[in-house]
């Protein structure tokens, strides 16, 4: 079974922005559409059903109303719509869900923003990357994005979406931002936020509660070694054995 499932057919959207956010490195772009949706109190749109999704249901706060774990939310406002998940889709899969979504949004008149984490430890500010096609690359220049600093290459369902606008020769817009490889990365999520995001749809969009999250982890994480250190002391050395004691 291979469709979207609109809940409000009476949404109405002139040329919308859509943010892809699936669960990756640092989980960016799933932090980044999460908290878009947060933020805006974004309504839920649409059910996306793809032979590729776990089968598997979601249920939320305040909510008797059971969803599927990929979903499309909308902002009508705002002109944007966000696509929702709260499960990976793996490799073997990428390419199944890929036709299977890009089929709708072929049909839909609106510009995707894809988000990927690029898996790198930056010193300061992570980097924002940008990449295109079918000519979308003119709002990369007006955003002031960089390019890549090198080559590289988008896996997943993220590089899935992408490789079908490049087929077609539909406009499409990535963005890459360095992330942790290892924890949640709340700083990355709001680097894409407000370098790409932003700049690209028109928003303005608070990040203070990004910020917040990058203190508590960056603390938790110390709490964390200093745990695990004291551990190592306790119980994990090495002692030389004396012939006669």
């Amino acid at each position: 079974m291979t469709r979207i499932s609109i809940i409000d057919e009476t949404v109405s959207l002139d040329s919308p922005v859509l943010v892809e956010g699936f669960p990756g490195v640092g989980l960016v772009g799933k932090m980044a559409v999460d908290h878009l949706i947060d933020v805006f109190e974004m309504d839920h749109y649409a059910n996306v059903f793809c032979a590729s999704i776990p089968p598997v249901a979601t249920y939320r706060h305040e909510t008797h109303e059971l969803a599927t774990p990929v979903r499309l939310h909308v902002d009508a406002d705002r002109d944007l719509l966000a696509l929702q998940s709260d499960v990976p889709i793996g490799p073997d899969a990428a390419t199944e869900f890929g036709d299977c979504v890009a089929g709708w949004l072929d049909e839909t008149e609106l510009l995707p923003l894809y988000l990927s984490g690029l898996p790198r430890q930056p010193e300061g500010e992570p980097a924002l990357y940008g990449v295109a096609s079918g000519g979308a690359g003119d709002r990369l220049v007006d955003a002031n994005i960089a390019t890549p600093a090198g080559m590289g290459l988008i896996s997943g369902p993220t590089g899935a979406l992408l490789t079908h606008a490049l087929e077609n020769d539909t406009a499409a817009i990535g963005l890459i931002v360095e992330s942790n490889p290892q924890l949640p990365d709340p700083v990355a999520a709001q680097r894409v936020i407000e370098g790409g995001i932003e700049p690209i749809a028109g928003l303005s969009v608070p990040t203070e509660e990004l910020s917040t999250r990058a203190e508590e982890i960056q603390e938790a994480r110390a709490q964390l070694i200093q745990r695990m250190q004291q551990a190592t002391d306790d119980s994990s050395r090495a002692e030389p054995l004396r012939m006669y004691q």
